[in-house]
């Protein structure tokens, strides 16, 4: 795939944000999973496109972990897994691929632990990996591994973004923090970012430790969860919901029987074997 003309770089907000050697991986492979096929420039149009794409096509799930397996961040690994098994992950798997799939492409990107909520209210440890991107002159959140995260890149600047049913901004506070909020009855953090440097060796510690840690939420059930312009399907052990941008849900329970089904529905071909698994770690209950 031919690299697309990488853009100039702006200065970035948070000046501590680190960039990561560009891996060899097969590039080509992850944008044909997208169905997306370079049409000009490492431009924002295509940014969008891509994000809009991988979020729609590739599914946020946690079924190694609940597995008892330390998912790998090798880009070579993760095309093997997403692109060759059919299956998605959590965000240090999908911002890392996502990351990686746009700087083959030229965009300049930055990588960045970020904290669950806002620390001011709860602190809580850096355990979320999100990306920055730049694209015509400006700064960009792009995050493919929240679950619940934007369709679409959301600007640094503090401009409301609407996309599709769901509204997000980012704003920055006195303290000098900042906070990706989605609009729901009122403007809720998702996550803070600080101006902390972020090594690839912060992400190995924190994957590993989500991926093991017995209080980890992702340790103690299965999590898929796929969101479009109209709604966000979420499965957490055996509740099937669906929720909607004005904040009605519908919910049930899933079956042993037809579990593998239902991870097919998000697009996921585990193996027989691992849905059998996953499905004897579940409790009767949900």
């Amino acid at each position: 795939m031919t690299q697309l003309v990488r853009q100039a770089e702006p200065e970035s907000p948070l000046v501590r944000a680190t960039t990561w050697p560009v891996a060899e991986f097969d590039a080509a492979a992850c944008a044909d999973l997208l169905g997306w096929e370079p049409a000009g420039g490492a431009d924002l149009a295509s940014l969008r496109s891509l994000h809009r794409a991988h979020v729609a096509r590739v599914a946020f799930e946690n079924l190694d972990v609940v597995l008892g397996r330390v998912p790998s961040l090798d880009p070579g690994a993760l095309v093997d897994k997403v692109v060759h098994r059919h299956r998605g992950g959590y965000c240090y798997e999908l911002n890392s691929l996502f990351g990686a799939l746009l700087d083959a492409l030229g965009f300049p990107t930055r990588r960045v632990l970020a904290r669950i909520g806002d620390p001011a209210q709860q602190a809580r440890p850096r355990s979320h990996l999100v990306g920055l991107v730049a694209a015509e002159g400006r700064w960009w959140i792009a995050d493919v591994g929240f679950g619940s995260g934007p369709l679409e890149p959301v600007p640094l600047d503090g401009e409301t973004v609407r996309q599709g049913g769901w509204t997000w901004r980012v704003v920055r506070g006195p303290e000098g923090w900042w906070r990706v909020q989605q609009l729901q009855e009122r403007w809720e953090t998702q996550y803070t970012l600080a101006d902390e440097a972020t090594y690839r060796v912060d992400v190995e510690v924190a994957n590993h430790n989500t991926a093991t840690s017995p209080t980890s939420p992702f340790t103690r059930r299965p999590i898929v969860v796929q969101r479009s312009a109209e709604e966000e399907r979420r499965l957490v052990g055996r509740t099937l919901a669906v929720r909607r941008p004005d904040g009605s849900e519908t919910s049930r329970l899933v079956g042993d029987a037809e579990y593998g089904e239902v991870l097919g529905s998000f697009g996921l071909r585990p193996s027989q074997e691992e849905v059998a698994a996953v499905v004897a770690s579940l409790s009767p209950q949900g």
